[in-house]
C-alpha cells in the first residue's frame, strides 16, 4: 500500500487499484485530521467517486443535494454530477472509490509533491498558476460555474506550457524538487 501523509496531516493511502466486473477502479483511504474544506465544487465527465465514512462527520454536496453523512455512510457522485465536501469533525476515515481511475492517484501524488515542497498555501491551494493547471489537467474534470470551454482554453493552455517549459517533468516524476528534498532529510543533510 503507497500512503502519502501532506503537512497538515492529511493522509491518503491507497488500498487497491484494479478491474472487477464493473471496469477499473482505485480505492483510496483519507486519514482527515482536522475539520476543513476538501474538495470545492467540481464535476467530471467520465469518472464515478464514491465515498464510505468510517469516522467522523463529512457535509456533501452532490447535483445541488446536502448530504451529512456519519460512520457507515455511502455517498457517490456520478458523472457530470457537481460534488463537493468538507469534513465536520476532527479525525475524519473515508473509503474514497474512482471508477475509472484516470488519473486520480497520479494527482494526489502531485499534489503531495507540491504540499511537501512548500508550493501549496495554507489551504493546500498551489501557489503557482502552472501547477493549478497540471493538477486540473489530472483531476480529469471541470471546476463548477466556469465554462468547460474556457478552462480547457486557459488551465489547459498553462498545462500545455507547464510540459513544454520542463516545469511538469520537474513535479510529475519521482526526480523532481521533491525527492530531492525527501533524499536530503533522509540522509540527515539540509
Amino acid at each position: 500500500m503507497d500512503a502519502l501523509i501532506f503537512r497538515n496531516g492529511h493522509r491518503i493511502t491507497r488500498l487497491a487499484e484494479g478491474t472487477d466486473g464493473d471496469g477499473p477502479y482505485l480505492r483510496l483511504e483519507h486519514r482527515i485530521p482536522r475539520p476543513q474544506r476538501q474538495a470545492g465544487p467540481h464535476w467530471h465527465p467520465v469518472l464515478t467517486e464514491q465515498w464510505t465514512v468510517q469516522e467522523g462527520r463529512v457535509r456533501f454536496r452532490v447535483a445541488g443535494k446536502d448530504i451529512d453523512a456519519g460512520p457507515g455512510d455511502t455517498v457517490a457522485a456520478k458523472a457530470g454530477q457537481v460534488h463537493q465536501f468538507h469534513t465536520d469533525s476532527p479525525d475524519v476515515v473515508l473509503r474514497h472509490e474512482i471508477r475509472p481511475p484516470l488519473r486520480h492517484w497520479e494527482m494526489f501524488q502531485l499534489w503531495h509533491r507540491l504540499d511537501l515542497a512548500g508550493k501549496t498555501t495554507r489551504n493546500r491551494m498551489p501557489r503557482n498558476p502552472l501547477a493549478v493547471a497540471l493538477l486540473w489537467k489530472y483531476q480529469d474534470g471541470y471546476l463548477a460555474g466556469i465554462p468547460a470551454i474556457l478552462q480547457r482554453f486557459v488551465l489547459g493552455g498553462l498545462a500545455a506550457l507547464a510540459r513544454v517549459t520542463g516545469y511538469a517533468d520537474r513535479w510529475l516524476t519521482g526526480d523532481g524538487p521533491t525527492c530531492r528534498l525527501r533524499n536530503r532529510r533522509s540522509s540527515g543533510t539540509r
